[in-house]
C-alpha cells in the first residue's frame, strides 16, 4: 500500500508545473462525491487510496507549486516532505521525552536551532499547529507572568478577581491576536488599538498607566509586508517599565524569518528585545502543514503555564517534556520535518531562500507596475504585495478588481488572494515557496495581464 501511495503522490507532484493552481471542483461539489451514508460493508484498502485520490483530486488546490501565491504558504522541501512520511508511520504521540525519546529530543534540538538561526534569547519553545497557537501560547506566559508581577498567581486565582490587564495593539495586526486574547479572557475593553502608517506599521505611543501590560508587536504586515518599529517601541517599554510590568511579544508569522537574510535583517532589528516570539514553519521554511513555533525569553514561566497533565505521565528526562509547554497534551510529531527542512537548507540556506522569494516579489512589483492602469500599493520590502487595477471603463475599480482576481484564479495560470486594504478592494501576492522560480513569475506576470485586459 505505501508503494501504491508512493505512486499516487509522485504523479501528483510531477504534475504541478502543468496543473492548474486552482481547484477544478468546488466544495459543493465535494460534498456531493464524497458525501452520502457511511457503507455498511468494508473495503480493501488499496481500493480505499485509490478511490480517495480519484475523488478528492479535483477538488485540490496545488498550493505546493511553485505559482501558489495565496495567503503566506509556502510548499513542501523534498527532505521535510519525505520526514513527514515517516512521521505518519512512526506514529509518535509526542508528550514526553521518556515515551518517545525519539521525537520529543529531536523538537527541543529544532527549537535550539530555531533560536540560534533567528537570533533570539529564547530558553523554551513548542511546536503547535501554527501562528494562531503560537501567539496564544506567548500570550498565556505573558498574562500569567506580568499579573505575577503584582502578586497575582492566574494558576492558582483564576482571572475572576484579577487585576486588570491593558494590552496594546497595532490597528493591522493578525486577527490571531484578538482570537487568542479572547482564548484566553482578556476582553476587547482592556485592548488599547494604536492607529498604524500607510504601509500598516504601529506608531508608536506612550506607554503611559500603571497596570500590568503587554504590547504585541507585528514583524510582517500580513498585507504589505511592513514591520512595527520594533526599536523604537522596546525603547519605550524600557522606559515604561519602572512604573508596570510590560511583556512584548513578536507576531512574526512570516516576517521573523527576515532576521536570517543580510538584506533584510534591519526590518527586524529590536525583536531580540522581547519576551516571546511566534512564527511559522509551514511559511518560509517550507514544511508540510502544519507547524507553528512559539519561542519564550523565561523558560520557568513557560512552564509554569503549561505544564501538568494526569498523574500516570512520565516526568521529564534529558530533554523537557513536550505536553509541559503546549496547549496539546496527544499532538503530532512535528519535529522531524522540521528537522529535516533546517537540516537540508543548514543557515545559508534559509538565507537564500529568503532573499529569493524577496527578489521574486520584487519582479512581480516591477512587471505589475509596468502594466497600464495598475497600482502597487505597498512598499514592497519582503515578499509581499498589494496590487490594485483601475477599471479602463472608469466606473468601479473595486469590482474591476475582484473580477480580475477572480478570472486569474479561474485561469489557473497561478493563485493570488483577495484583501480589502486601505478601504479598497485589491489582490494580494505572497510568494514564500521553496521552487518558485522566474518562469513561474514570468507566466504569472502575463496571466494577470491578460486578466486585466480582459
Amino acid at each position: 500500500m505505501l508503494d501504491q501511495t508512493c505512486a499516487i503522490a509522485t504523479a501528483f507532484l510531477d504534475g504541478l508545473p502543468a496543473r492548474p493552481v486552482s481547484p477544478r471542483a468546488d466544495a459543493g461539489a465535494m460534498l456531493a462525491a464524497l458525501g452520502g451514508a457511511l457503507p455498511d460493508a468494508p473495503a480493501e484498502p488499496g481500493a480505499v487510496i485509490e478511490e480517495l485520490a480519484r475523488l478528492v483530486d479535483p477538488g485540490l488546490t496545488a498550493m505546493p507549486s511553485g505559482r501558489f501565491f495565496g495567503w503566506v504558504i509556502g510548499g513542501g522541501l523534498p527532505s521535510a516532505v519525505a520526514a513527514d512520511w515517516l512521521t505518519s508511520v512512526w506514529d509518535q504521540n509526542t508528550g514526553s521525552g521518556e515515551g518517545t525519546p525519539a521525537a520529543a529530543a529531536i523538537e527541543h534540538v529544532a527549537l535550539r536551532w530555531i533560536a540560534d538561526l533567528l537570533e533570539l534569547p529564547a530558553r523554551s519553545g513548542a511546536l503547535v499547529t501554527g501562528g494562531q497557537m503560537a501567539s496564544f501560547v506567548g500570550l498565556a506566559v505573558a498574562r500569567a507572568e506580568v499579573l505575577r508581577a503584582i502578586g497575582w498567581d492566574v494558576e492558582v486565582e483564576g482571572l475572576t478577581g484579577a487585576p486588570r490587564i491593558e494590552v496594546v495593539v497595532g490597528a493591522e495586526r493578525h486577527g490571531t491576536i484578538d482570537r487568542a486574547l479572547r482564548m484566553l479572557g482578556i476582553g476587547t475593553r482592556q485592548v488599547r488599538i494604536v492607529p498604524a502608517d500607510r504601509e500598516g506599521r504601529m506608531l508608536p505611543d506612550e506607554l503611559a498607566g500603571d497596570v500590568p501590560l503587554i504590547v504585541c508587536v507585528q514583524a510582517g504586515n500580513v498585507n504589505g509586508g511592513a514591520f512595527d518599529p520594533l526599536p523604537l517601541i522596546a525603547e519605550r517599554v524600557v522606559a515604561a517599565r519602572a512604573r508596570r510590568p510590560i511583556w512584548i511579544h513578536v507576531d512574526g508569522a512570516f516576517g521573523m524569518w527576515a532576521r536570517v537574510a543580510p538584506r533584510r535583517r534591519a526590518l527586524v532589528e529590536g525583536a531580540e528585545l522581547a519576551d516571546s516570539w511566534s512564527t511559522d514553519a509551514h511559511k518560509w521554511l517550507n514544511t508540510p502543514y502544519d507547524c507553528g513555533i512559539a519561542l519564550i525569553r523565561d523558560a520557568d514561566a513557560h512552564r509554569r503555564v503549561f505544564h501538568g497533565g494526569a498523574m500516570y505521565l512520565p516526568g521529564e528526562v534529558a530533554v523537557p517534556n513536550p505536553f509541559d509547554h503546549t496547549p496539546e497534551l496527544s499532538r503530532r510529531a512535528r519535529g522531524f520535518a522540521l528537522w529535516a527542512a533546517l537540516r537540508e537548507l543548514g543557515r545559508h540556506g534559509v538565507a537564500e531562500l529568503v532573499e529569493r522569494c524577496c527578489a521574486h516579489a520584487g519582479r512581480f512589483a516591477a512587471g505589475l507596475s509596468a502594466l497600464a492602469g495598475v497600482e502597487v500599493m505597498n512598499e514592497v520590502v519582503l515578499n509581499q504585495l498589494v496590487v490594485r487595477f483601475r477599471d479602463p471603463a472608469g466606473r468601479d475599480d473595486d469590482v474591476h478588481t475582484r473580477a480580475v482576481i477572480a478570472r486569474v484564479i479561474a485561469d489557473g495560470t497561478c493563485y493570488p488572494t483577495a484583501t480589502t486594504w486601505r478601504g479598497v478592494a485589491a489582490m494580494r501576492i505572497s510568494v514564500s515557496n521553496w521552487s518558485t522560480d522566474e518562469d513561474d513569475v514570468e507566466r504569472s506576470l502575463a496571466a494577470i495581464a491578460t486578466a486585466h485586459r480582459a
